[in-house]
């Protein structure tokens, strides 16, 4: 007897796939492209409005705190209600609540706002991932994953583009920069209407007809037979109920998912530590506000052949191998952006870091819902996700600090010590390539 998750994982890649793929895609730029903003108009209003570091640092954490609350809240809602409907509410919060930041007049409205924004940006990142995760067919799951990570890249691009044509353009530019932000809420109607739901939450819930229908959907795009009524291994509404929800802490899941929260916190420390504050440390060094937004641009580009070696190598040398030689390689790349004086190897070393840490973030999320059975993937991820946030709340507030200890080397010491636990920590993960997502 088949099951509707194994016709899924048996398909080919096709015309579907790749419109999910896009789709959500679409949505996880936008969220980059905010997430990419803030750190430029940090730079600009360091400047216009005189701000301190310790301002500026709360101005670029605050986000993350919301960050940490939505990742949590988020992935629990996608267990409950669906993965689909959660994804097109946290376009629409962080959306509006960005539009509503270029209005601000004060550091503590613009504050509050970046909180707002923050807890509909947490949410839609391991909710995004888990619906394509349960959509991709198991032979190229991992690589589509990483596909979908990538357009974090071009969102991240977008950002640096808008900062760099646009914030310094005058007085208001960061406010007009910010505005770009309202795009994700229309594209919220998109994606409620555009994109289908998880057949595997649906099955959870015992809504087998819309299930059985979105499988033959695919199904006719990839010119698959379907398989006969009498011939499908259907789960009853008795079973579902009776499927034991579980815990992401239950005794065969608590060690991977140790680790994977270990992941998360290192990756995002180090992260956000560096790239919330880059153009504000070039600055610091000397280049002015201009320059240091075209030194940013050039080291984002590098993320994108990031993405594309680590979905490559995912499929070839696995999940766990990919994402700790990313992981350790950006620790390398951190050290070296530490010692860097010169333009010529503040650029090199800073594109090293974007190549290898963004591949790492690929590897990461294709890793993530894999570990987990459908009653708790989305609390899986979620919660992940959110202990990782604390990371990146505490990272740009400790840089000031570690900056007046010991300076860039300091700093980036500090981010390549996190790489190298997450890297460790990330080889314990079970290796699951090729592998049947677990129902329960």
């Amino acid at each position: 007897m088949t099951t509707r998750t194994q016709r899924l994982d048996d398909l080919p890649f096709t015309g579907r796939h790749r419109r999910l793929l896009t789709g959500s895609g679409v949505g996880w730029a936008l969220d980059a492209m905010d997430v990419g903003l803030i750190s430029f108009v940090m730079a600009a209003l360091a400047v216009q409005w005189d701000l301190s570091s310790t301002q500026l640092s709360w101005i670029g954490s605050i986000g993350f705190v919301g960050m940490a609350i939505g990742a949590s809240v988020g992935g629990l809602l996608a267990d409950r209600i669906g993965r689909r409907q959660v994804f097109a509410a946290t376009l629409l919060v962080y959306g509006l609540a960005t539009g509503a930041a270029a209005l601000s007049t004060s550091v503590a409205m613009l504050i509050v706002l970046r909180f707002v924004v923050g807890l509909g940006l947490g949410a839609e990142l391991p909710v995004a991932s888990t619906l394509v995760s349960e959509f991709a067919p198991r032979k190229v799951r991992g690589r589509v994953v990483v596909a979908l990570e990538a357009f974090w890249a071009v969102g991240w691009l977008l950002a640096a583009l808008v900062g760099y044509l646009v914030v310094p353009a005058g007085d208001n530019g960061w406010r007009w920069a910010l505005a770009v932000g309202l795009v994700p809420a229309a594209y919220a109607l998109v994606v409620r209407f555009g994109l289908p739901e998880s057949v595997r939450y649906l099955e959870s819930r015992g809504r087998h007809a819309e299930a059985e229908a979105i499988v033959r959907d695919y199904e006719r795009s990839a010119g698959v037979t379907s398989v006969p009524e009498d011939e499908q291994r259907v789960r009853t509404v008795a079973e579902v109920e009776r499927a034991p929800r579980g815990s992401v802490w239950a005794p065969n899941l608590r060690r991977r998912t140790a680790a994977l929260w270990i992941v998360w916190f290192g990756i995002n420390f180090s992260y956000y530590g560096a790239f919330i504050w880059l153009p504000s440390l070039l600055v610091a060094q000397g280049f002015d506000l201009v320059t240091s937004f075209g030194y940013t641009l050039l080291i984002t580009l590098a993320q994108l052949p990031g993405y594309g070696v680590a979905a490559w190598l995912i499929e070839v040398w696995g999940r766990r191998l990919t994402l700790g030689v990313f992981l350790a390689g950006s620790a390398v790349s951190a050290g070296l952006f530490g010692l860097a004086e010169t333009p010529s190897t503040i650029v090199a070393a800073g594109m090293a870091l974007s190549f290898f840490n963004l591949g790492a973030w690929g590897a990461l999320y294709a890793i993530g819902p894999e570990l987990y059975p459908t009653p708790v993937r989305g609390a899986g991820t979620g919660s992940a996700a959110a202990f990782g946030r604390l990371a990146s709340i505490i990272a740009p507030l400790l840089v000031p600090v570690l900056l007046g200890a010991g300076g860039n080397g300091l700093v980036f010491g500090a981010f390549a010590a996190s790489f190298v636990v997450a890297a460790l920590a990330a080889f314990t993960l079970p290796e699951r390539a090729g592998t049947v997502l677990d129902e329960r």
